[in-house]
């Protein structure tokens, strides 16, 4: 019996090292980004307590639960728009928990928020023009000449997302699916390691629903990717592994069939 006893201590261990920065790097071979024992403490009202989340090279992790879970907040840690009371954030084997929001940008992580951000007045081919490195500043923007092989890089993402024959269509005139596939455009041109994508299937027909979700599934091939996100249809069509937060911590984990039997996940959110 003791020795039962300390096969599972010592294998709970192991797993605890391979899962801790502090003790063991074998963490970041599986994981880009891992979050330890992060909190978020606002007025007193703990918003985030998370003790252990790992996400995988190139993989789709779809992030539920309801409202004021937790789920904006952590992507706000991980991003760098809030700083953590306590914790550390790990991507890429470099701890990032306190870094500036821009720094962060920089080494690769994108952040598509649920309203898409682009710009009415311009066309989609002059949006993701912007987007291109060193063309933020204005007279970049007002004298810079995209190279061929810049165009080219826009025209193959375009494609890739079923906006090339809108290239030259100002984005006011996109729908909101459209808008959305734009967005998530401009984040790809600047080849992020990791993209965090809020609600993408908000206010989406069920044709832009299944579109996206196949542009997502697709983008796991050359990115990782943390999805939030309320509709569990659409959930479903990305098949991957779900977290579901609840008041902060991370109440489940695993397939979204397994997830959805869980008694306090539906209790406390699907059977809402």
């Amino acid at each position: 019996m003791n020795a039962t006893k300390e096969t599972r201590q010592g294998s709970m261990k192991e797993e605890y090292l391979e899962f801790s920065p502090d003790t063991n790097r074998l963490w970041d071979k599986k994981y880009l980004l891992h979050v330890q024992d992060i909190t978020a403490v606002f007025d007193g009202f703990k918003a985030l307590d998370v003790k252990a989340l790992g996400i995988a090279h190139n993989e789709l992790r779809v992030i539920i639960g309801p409202n004021g879970a937790g789920k904006t907040t952590l992507c706000d840690v991980i991003s760098g728009k809030t700083q953590p009371t306590t914790g550390k954030v790990h991507f890429d084997k470099e701890e990032i928990t306190h870094r500036k929001e821009t720094d962060i940008a920089l080494m690769g992580i994108g952040r598509k928020f649920q309203t898409p951000t682009v710009f009415d007045s311009l066309t989609t081919f002059e949006n993701m023009e912007l987007a291109l490195p060193g063309h933020q500043k204005l007279w970049p923007n007002l004298w810079g000449k995209v190279t061929n092989k810049q165009k080219n890089k826009i025209h193959g993402i375009l494609d890739r997302v079923n906006l090339l024959q809108q290239a030259e269509t100002p984005a006011k005139y996109l729908s909101h699916g459209q808008r959305q596939w734009l967005a998530i455009s401009v984040l790809i041109l600047a080849s992020p390691k990791l993209l965090l994508v809020d609600e993408p299937a908000a206010g989406l027909t069920d044709s832009e629903t299944e579109l996206t979700a196949q542009l997502l599934t697709e983008l796991k091939g050359d990115h990782t990717l943390i999805v939030i996100e309320h509709d569990m249809d659409f959930v479903r069509q990305l098949n991957s592994t779900v977290t579901v937060l609840n008041e902060g911590k991370i109440m489940a984990e695993g397939p979204l069939e397994k997830v959805q039997k869980n008694k306090e996940v539906i209790e406390a959110y699907l059977g809402r």
